[in-house]
């Protein structure tokens, strides 16, 4: 038996393996959105989309964050059809309607109301204590920026004013005890929260709560949001996806997602600005919009208005193009090179240390 197979044996943690063999490690299961803005928010390519880990929307009152949050959860629930979500609730701003208008199974949803975020430790730590790895289970939690502490709510119940100093306190107690479980359990869970203006000149949004989302989270998304007019008509929304903290995607991309009100979230929201930008769409003329085959440089004859760019017909022959695959990749993706990659640099480096070693003798 070699030594590290006698480190390994020894162990008193069940899970422990050589790195290279690790389960941990392995390329975690990607599912894909329906809608590739997300995706490339999510991992940063066309094809990808949420893993395993802890997921969080933030930003003010009517920025589509639940609707995000369903949306994941749909193709999670598409994908494994004996995955269940588990939804825990302290708004109840969602109605069972809003899930059948993602067309989520609703037998399949465990609603748990909750009042104070002690509530929310002690059952998900139970849940997530109980569920096996090979077991397909999604959690939501909506929201944690509108929950409060256990004292906040007994002070009230006391007729105290005092204020509370607890709460973010046991919202980092929360996330630190959560987040090794979602990777060892293969759990996806998603977090809706709000944000607040920092007091400063040019005062930013701040994802609320303190400071143990910034340090658990594999991903962190603040959302903007812009109106969609025609003329004077408001159309719809569009919302801006800013990526605060990501595992994958370049922190502080923005990624634009469009919802209409007579059509809901459009599937290929984004992905005209960042074709002109790779040089796989030109506008050939003002109002015109071309593909273009990057291989030969050749612009395609038939053009096209902005309109008639959101459809599947317009978009499928570029998103199964390898070329407009990887210059996402390359736009939006962390690279994963090597941090010591020199070794003429390392070896004379060694030398010089070699040469001082022989001076001092």
């Amino acid at each position: 038996m070699g030594l590290l197979d006698k480190i390994r044996s020894n162990s008193t943690i069940k899970d422990s393996e050589i790195l290279s063999k690790s389960k941990f490690f392995t390329k975690k299961d990607m599912i894909p959105t329906s809608i590739p803005a997300i995706n490339i928010a999510l991992s940063g390519r066309l094809d990808g989309g949420l893993t395993p880990g802890f997921t969080m929307w933030a930003g003010p009152s009517k920025h589509f964050k639940t609707a995000f949050s369903l949306l994941m959860a749909k193709s999670y629930m598409d994908k494994y059809a004996d995955s269940v979500l588990l939804f825990y609730d302290s708004e109840f701003g969602t109605p069972q309607s809003y899930f059948d208008s993602f067309g989520i199974d609703t037998g399949r949803v465990l609603h748990t109301p909750i009042t104070d975020v002690e509530q929310l430790k002690f059952d998900i730590m139970k849940q997530l204590e109980g569920i096996e790895r090979n077991e397909k289970v999604m959690i939501i939690v909506d929201s944690i920026g509108n929950l409060a502490s256990k004292k906040e709510v007994e002070d009230a119940l006391d007729g105290k004013s005092v204020a509370d100093m607890s709460r973010a306190k046991q919202i980092k107690s929360l996330f630190r005890m959560v987040t090794p479980y979602l990777t060892i359990k293969d759990i996806p869970m998603v977090v809706v929260n709000h944000t607040y203006k920092t007091m400063e000149m040019y005062s930013k949004d701040v994802v609320g709560g303190g400071t143990g989302s910034y340090y658990s989270a594999d991903n962190i998304f603040i959302l903007g949001r812009q109106q969609d007019k025609d003329g004077t008509e408001l159309m719809g929304y569009n919302f801006i996806i800013n990526v605060e903290k990501s595992r994958y995607v370049r922190e502080k991309s923005k990624i634009p997602v469009t919802v209409k009100f007579d059509g809901g979230i459009s599937r290929w929201s984004g992905l005209l600005d960042m074709a002109l930008e790779t040089g796989h769409v030109v506008k050939p003329s003002v109002g015109w919009f071309s593909r273009v085959d990057t291989t030969t440089g050749e612009i395609e004859a038939t053009k096209f208005r902005i309109k008639d760019t959101d459809t599947k017909d317009f978009w499928i022959p570029l998103l199964t193009n390898k070329s407009f695959q990887e210059a996402i990749k390359n736009r939006y993706q962390i690279a994963h090179g090597n941090i010591l990659s020199d070794e003429d640099i390392d070896a004379e480096l060694a030398a010089i240390e070699d040469d001082e070693d022989v001076t001092q003798d």
